[in-house]
């Protein structure tokens, strides 16, 4: 049996539905389509996969993506992080972030955006819209 959710209470004042923060973030950002994203990363820049470890086990990756989890992106791409990753190596780093349906990829691109990268960018429709393109990939192992 379902349990029923409650009802919705008023939204504190200042407060935002996830539908606007998402529009918000995707204002800010030009994203780009799989074979966009594919071409700007053979150009040099960086397909970064922000997926759970179970979640790319799962669905499958793309291989030569920088794996950074969602909770530690902005520590590793921080140019003045002491955290940042040997990529970070500046404010110009091309980052393409890559989520499994390109809704989380878009907020963390803006976030990227927000501390300087202003070329950071996500995957229209994720990695499952890669794979759809008919993109290289690794197949998962089909584990829930």
């Amino acid at each position: 049996m379902t349990a029923l959710l409650e009802p919705v209470r008023a939204r504190p004042a200042g407060a935002v539905s996830v539908d606007e923060l998402l529009a918000a973030a995707r204002s800010r950002i030009q994203r780009v389509t799989p074979l966009e994203a594919a071409a700007r990363v053979a150009a040099g820049g960086l397909l970064v996969d922000i997926r759970p470890a179970a979640q790319r086990y799962r669905e499958g990756w793309v291989a030569g993506a920088l794996v950074v989890e969602r909770n530690v992106l902005e520590w590793r791409f921080d140019p003045a992080s002491g955290a940042r990753l040997p990529e970070a190596t500046g404010y110009d780093v091309d980052v393409v972030v890559l989520c499994s349906e390109g809704y989380t990829s878009s907020l963390a691109a803006d976030a990227l955006r927000a501390i300087g990268l202003s070329t950071a960018t996500d995957v229209v429709g994720g990695f499952h819209a890669w794979v759809a393109a008919g993109l290289p990939h690794v197949r998962g192992h089909g584990v829930s």
